[in-house]
């Protein structure tokens, strides 16, 4: 495998920035009084597309050669990685088409096709609709950009990470939400060629573990993928993210998809930020081991803020009953 490496993130750094503004890194005093740390969210939210995704879609199609774009661009996805390419292909002039589960978020689906994007929906789950974009692009000629499994985009999305220790160079722990684990692996590359000493925490759904459950046993593993959470809602673990994992990743939490709500309430009520499913995990997972954190300085990544009314309503309902 052709593993990114931290220069390459510093080139991703000077490829996207004529295209993406700098997310800002702020205190939080609501969380840091509840956590008894000191705690910063990294706010990629507020990115035009509303996630981080677009920090790696940027990097990719920016890199690929004129014959790959103009043989056109498919993925799969769930939504903000699909938000990504489809935003990229349209920057660089090159024809996207987008697989997407049955079920798909609706928002982010009509943010595709608003940017050109062709769309095709297949299966119950993100993995099913991989599979039908894989046989699609072997078939079609296609130019395939795996969600995971691609180096261009986990330098991309790193980028987020090396905004955090810039802006925050004493920053002890960073909690990351893990699908794919793009984000993850990239926020380790960063963490560990700066300073051993900060520690990464990456956070799945426990209803769609298989990030885990690969990076646990060493070899990659399917588990049952039912997380309402889009974002996280992969069934396995992915070859490139997990090898940089295994290598550096220092703690890695399963948090319930009601901690995932609880946690979309306390962003509203604590920190006045909106997040989705998979945007609030890192901050689930913060939660569920505070007792770790007590006096440390603590980034939180808010990866997404594409949340549908119905699961917001859902996840208001479950904060509120909440002891």
């Amino acid at each position: 495998m052709n593993l990114p490496a931290i220069g390459d993130v510093y080139r991703a750094k000077k490829t996207i920035d004529p295209y993406i503004p700098r997310t800002p890194l702020t205190f939080s005093a609501g969380l840091s009084e509840l956590l008894d740390a000191q705690v910063y969210l990294k706010h990629d939210e507020h990115l035009p597309l509303g996630a981080f995704k677009a920090r790696g879609g940027i990097n990719l199609l920016a890199n690929l050669s004129q014959e790959e774009r103009d043989r056109g661009i498919i993925t799969a996805s769930t939504g903000n990685h699909g938000q990504s390419i489809a935003s990229a292909c349209r920057l660089f002039g090159a024809k996207a088409l987008i697989v997407l589960p049955e079920g798909a978020n609706p928002l982010k689906v009509a943010a595709m096709k608003t940017l050109g994007a062709d769309i095709v929906f297949h299966g119950e789950n993100f993995d099913q609709a991989r599979a039908h974009c894989e046989r699609l692009a072997a078939e079609e000629g296609y130019r395939y950009a795996h969600p995971a499994n691609e180096p261009l985009l986990i330098a991309g999305v790193a980028t987020q990470t090396l905004e955090v220790v810039e802006d925050l160079p004493d920053v002890e722990v960073i909690f990351m939400p893990l699908g794919g684990g793009s984000s993850a692996a990239g926020a380790c590359l960063v963490a560990k060629s700066i300073s051993s000493n900060i520690k990464v925490i990456a956070v799945q759904s426990e209803s769609s573990p298989g990030g885990y459950r690969s990076w646990k046993s060493g070899r990659l593993v399917e588990e049952v993928n039912q997380t309402f959470a889009e974002g996280l809602a992969t069934a396995s673990g992915y070859e490139m993210p997990q090898a940089i994992l295994k290598e550096h990743l220092d703690d890695f939490i399963l948090v319930s998809d009601d901690e995932i709500r609880r946690a979309i309430g306390l962003l509203i009520e604590k920190a006045h930020t909106l997040a989705e499913g998979a945007g609030a995990a890192a901050t689930a997972g913060a939660v569920k081991i505070k007792e770790t954190l007590k006096g440390k300085k603590v980034s939180i990544t808010v990866s997404g803020g594409n949340i549908t009314l119905d699961q917001l309503t859902e996840a208001v309902k479950v904060y509120q009953q909440s002891p």
